[in-house]
């Protein structure tokens, strides 16, 4: 992959299956279906890792979070992308900006946005796949977990007022 070009969105659809499989991983642990794999600008994996904020108790491991520590320290991370079955949270979206993350390559934003306007306003390549399964994983835990969900985004759950009563 040339890091200076824009990304094919049949290579971006060719590295989504990595994430797609720590989703899966996730969601048969009880945890929040959201994979993430980090590449370097030719392709290679460095690392990979999915939301584990349930089964590790820890509200700071994401998906995007894991699969960067996974890959380990780099020189540099100019070409990198980062591939994610959700659309980065403004926590993963800084990491992103942090680091210098080239490009991010997204398997669904219709669940939500995240900080994606925010990244390619920055000059960091957004591509969007809109990918089926990335959707239906969504939609299942939504559906059967939506008070996990709205935990995870940061939003009050139904019924509860996000201020005082």
């Amino acid at each position: 992959m040339d890091p200076e070009a824009r990304m094919d969105p049949a290579v971006a659809r060719a590295l989504l299956p990595t994430a797609l499989a720590e989703a899966r991983a996730g969601r048969a642990e009880g945890g929040i279906p959201v994979g993430a794999a980090l590449f370097d600008a030719t392709g290679t994996l460095l690392g990979r890792g999915r939301n584990r904020r349930v089964q590790d108790d820890d509200p700071s491991t994401h998906a995007e979070t894991a699969a960067f520590r996974a890959a380990g320290r780099q020189a540099t991370y100019a070409g990198t992308t980062m591939v994610t079955t959700l659309a980065p949270c403004w926590y993963c979206s800084g990491l992103v900006r942090q680091f210098g993350i080239s490009r991010v390559v997204i398997g669904e934003a219709r669940s939500f946005d995240g900080g994606q306007e925010w990244l390619a306003g920055h000059g960091v390549e957004v591509v969007v796949l809109d990918d089926a399964e990335c959707r239906a994983l969504m939609r299942e835990f939504i559906a059967a977990q939506p008070e996990l969900w709205f935990e995870d985004i940061g939003k009050p759950p139904y019924g509860r007022q996000s201020g005082p009563d």
